[in-house]
């Protein structure tokens, strides 16, 4: 093959990849223009009815999550419960609340398509998460696949260059604590296993009576769209993940 040749050969490559890079791009942008933000739950959560004067719910919200942002979400939260048309209210006093709300953001970074999926499934955790589970899919491969060795590497880093389908996941371990009735108790025994070193665990095993029963779920949500940044996808993550929670009431 003449150097001419090679030459045209290479130029007819390099324009098919920016064409297809193109249309790619462009169907990414018109598909995914509009944000989407889904929210579920791993499992469904029924509390008791109780009277007016009792529908009082005390909050506790913590984040292992540098990005998120605890204020916003709790102002997002109180929001929520201030439309509930069951007329639970937040208190300040864990004492004296019928129910204790406790939710725990393990995540809040992009994720792949499936990853979603996967931090559902695991369920409720209480607060601890395998990072290499979670954080290994959410991360995921944002590449186009298109076969053809050298033609396939340079439409991934064109396209990748021009549009991209982002989605962003917070994973949240919801536990809600509701006082029982009349004088009623609840016998738990929790075993706790804990890694003392990188070649033993230590097991705890605690017996306790109380007057809460205990309800558990995660919550998984997240945000779609083309070229989304997190500045543009935390809020209605918050919101959406608020509304879920005072769902449960």
């Amino acid at each position: 093959m003449t150097s001419f040749v090679k030459r045209m050969t290479l130029t007819v490559i390099t324009a098919g990849v920016f064409i297809l890079s193109g249309c790619a791009a462009t169907n990414t942008a018109l598909s995914k223009k509009d944000l989407d933000v889904q929210t579920k739950t791993s499992t469904a959560i029924f509390i008791d009815p109780v009277a007016p004067a009792k529908r009082t719910v005390y909050v506790d919200v913590k984040s292992s999550v540098q990005e998120f942002d605890r204020a916003i979400f709790k102002k997002l939260l109180k929001d929520s419960f201030a439309i509930n048309d069951n007329n639970y209210r937040l208190i300040d006093d864990p004492e004296q609340a019928q129910f204790i709300l406790s939710a725990f953001v393990l995540n809040l970074e992009k994720a792949s398509p499936s990853a979603s999926e996967q931090a559902l499934n695991q369920g409720y955790e209480g607060g601890i998460l395998a990072g290499a589970a979670i954080g290994g899919a959410a991360r995921g491969d944002w590449k186009g696949a298109v076969a053809g060795g050298v033609v396939g590497a340079g439409v991934d880093l064109v396209s990748g260059a021009l549009v991209k389908d982002v989605t962003y996941m917070l994973v949240c371990d919801v536990q809600i604590k509701e006082r029982t009735k009349n004088g009623a108790v609840v016998k738990r025994a929790t075993d706790i296993d804990t890694k003392v070193s990188d070649h033993g665990y230590t097991k705890q095993t605690v017996d306790e009576i109380s007057n809460m029963k205990e309800y558990r779920t995660r919550i998984v949500t997240t945000a779609n769209k083309a070229n989304l940044k997190l500045e543009e996808a935390a809020e209605p993550i918050y919101s959406k993940t608020a509304a879920a929670m005072s769902g449960f009431f």
